[in-house]
């Protein structure tokens, strides 16, 4: 009874430990599924960051982790990016959030962040993470305006929707349960007006 009993203690022992070693890795799994951003080189006056809904121009280069470059704009004009218009993968979008006019980052891109499990064949195979060398060349903040048609003009759009659609349906109601005269009852009314 007491050998089967310390078997059981050994073999919970032991999944534990299990468990454990395997819990680590899955940190380990989850730690590079998280974007990481380092910066290179931060101006010494930053009194501006950047939020969603300004515009930033940046000049990037763009790796596979085994350091392959799958793109960059060092050869062409910057990049204008609007952040929060979606015109750059999420991740990179994401690392550009906090940043200065002239300060230099890196930027390490999960896959999910980045192309996901498709990739972007032939250029960048499924699952793969990124890094990206980005620098901010100029910093735009969003005006007033901007912010008005950006955030409220959505919301009123969608506030319109429903009113048109109450609207519409009340018209049509109305002219359902109006009867229409027939052409025969207005023919006898015109000819007793004679």
């Amino acid at each position: 009874m007491q050998g089967s009993f310390v078997l059981l203690l050994l073999a919970v022992a032991f999944t534990f430990t299990g468990t454990l070693v395997r819990g680590e890795d899955d940190d380990d799994d989850h730690a590079s599924e998280e974007l990481q951003v380092e910066t290179l080189m931060k101006p010494e006056t930053c009194s501006v960051l950047s939020t969603m809904g300004d515009t930033l121009q940046i000049h990037y280069t763009g790796k596979l982790m085994d350091g392959k470059v799958i793109d960059s704009s060092l050869s062409r004009d910057p990049l204008v990016v609007e952040l929060g218009k979606r015109t750059v993968i999420s991740g990179l979008e994401q690392s550009l959030i906090g940043v200065c006019e002239g300060q230099k980052i890196k930027a390490t891109i999960p896959s999910h962040l980045a192309y996901g499990k498709k990739g972007y064949p032939p250029t960048i195979p499924g699952d793969a993470p990124l890094e990206f060398e980005v620098e901010v060349l100029s910093l735009t903040q969003q005006t007033p305006w901007q912010k008005m048609v950006n955030d409220v003009f959505p919301l009123v759009c969608l506030a319109l929707v429903p009113t048109l659609l109450g609207l519409v349906g009340l018209y049509l109601y109305n002219k359902a349960k109006d009867p229409k005269p027939s052409k025969k009852k207005s023919k006898d009314k015109k000819s007793k007006k004679k």
